[in-house]
């Protein structure tokens, strides 16, 4: 058993819609939990205007009835409000007008998909890149995480992150628990746990604004409460900490990703890696440390899943870099669209989001079932055994 899900969508169509397939019957989904989802992916500090036009919302068509699923495919539905100002540019019936009353693109963005994509599909209008590869893709993304955490959380697994950098400013380490932790980022404007680090970045996202440029910065992931051997070393595709990976890279702006003290294991030695084995009969086999990021061998070992990932900053600048008309091939200052400053508090959502999903489909596959009733027997055989082991 296992779940997939697609999107469809543009930035600035009527709506954005994804399709879950896989999903158990029985499973309780709380609506107001997944608006709040939504909720917080925007907000954060250095957000564009466009946060104060869509006011996100995911709308139910297919695969609950009466508060639960069906078993059925899921249909989700979060509408752009947007949408009311593009309705003759982005209507699916053909249009005769000029370039500019069509919003035509032919000045590619540096750092963007809009001249890949418009050499890829042949087009001559880059708006048909853009309106797909827009990160607005991401609100329908969070909604479906959404779904994959209140599945988790019917199991115990919790899921929490947290802002580590924007640009030259970084969060102090903390070994906060992860409930305090969510607790305390959700009343900062950056996703930080303390008001000092809120105040620097603040000030720091201002002055980037003010000079019309953007600054990325680093996201923490974590899930607790995730059950021993979740992926598996047998095939490549199979290990959860590379799907996990590929998830957060899939994120628009995401260019790097590492699981646990990740880059660091390159510069420390062996001893200083690798978490020592431990078993008592109260907690059974665990690790002393965590600097694994809760994977070894492509598997779950436990402990708590740590995953950080690198946004750069947002390519769409109100300084705008240097770059070719596709119609004259003469340099051009690239096109300007309205964008965030900052994203990266926004992001930290995304991510919980993206990882939610992968965790919740690899438990699928080791517990899978096609009701709640018969997955909770399945993990229920499972703990049995690694507990006798």
């Amino acid at each position: 058993m296992s779940i997939r899900y697609l999107t469809a969508g543009e930035t600035h169509g009527p709506q954005l819609t994804a399709i879950i397939e896989g999903l158990p019957s029985e499973l309780q989904l709380d609506f107001e939990e997944l608006n709040f989802q939504l909720a917080r992916r925007q907000k954060g500090y250095g957000r564009g205007r466009r946060m104060q036009i869509e006011k996100d919302t995911a709308d139910i068509v297919g695969g609950v009835r009466h508060g639960y699923t069906t078993g059925a495919p899921v249909a989700l539905v979060v509408a752009n409000n947007d949408w009311k100002h593009w309705t003759k540019i982005m209507n699916i019936e053909p249009m005769e007008g000029t370039d500019e009353e069509k919003r035509r693109v032919h000045r590619p963005r540096p750092g963007h998909a809009d001249l890949n994509g418009g050499l890829k599909y042949n087009h001559k209008d880059l708006r048909n890149v853009l309106e797909r590869s827009s990160a607005r893709e991401t609100a329908i993304r969070v909604a479906v995480g959404a779904v994959a955490r209140q599945f988790l959380a019917s199991f115990g697994i919790k899921v929490g992150g947290q802002v580590i950098r924007i640009g030259e400013i970084e969060a102090p380490p903390n070994n906060l628990p992860l409930d305090e932790l969510v607790a305390r980022t959700e009343e900062s404007s950056v996703r930080v746990v303390d008001k000092e680090t809120e105040q620097k970045m603040e000030a720091y996202i201002d002055q980037i604004k003010k000079e019309g440029d953007s600054i990325g910065g680093i996201v923490e992931c974590i899930i607790e409460g995730v059950p021993v051997g979740l992926g598996s070393y047998v095939q490549y595709d199979r290990k959860l900490d590379a799907r996990i990976a590929q998830a957060v890279m899939s994120i628009n702006a995401f260019k790097g990703v590492e699981i646990g003290i990740g880059f660091e294991a390159g510069h420390i030695r062996g001893s200083q890696v690798h978490d020592e084995i431990m078993y008592n009969e109260e907690q059974g086999y665990h690790r002393a440390t965590n600097r694994l990021g809760g994977f070894e061998g492509g598997m779950t070992n436990g402990m708590p899943i740590v995953v950080r990932g690198v946004m750069k900053p947002i390519p769409t600048l109100y300084k705008p870099l240097q770059s070719v008309d596709i119609d004259t091939k003469e340099p051009f200052t690239a096109q300007v669209e309205r964008s965030d400053a900052c994203a990266v508090p926004a992001a930290s959502v995304v991510m919980e989001s993206v990882v939610a999903w992968e965790v919740a489909k690899a438990f699928l596959e080791k517990f899978g079932g096609d009701s709640m009733t018969e997955i909770r027997k399945n993990l229920e055989n499972y703990q049995a055994q690694v507990d006798e082991y």
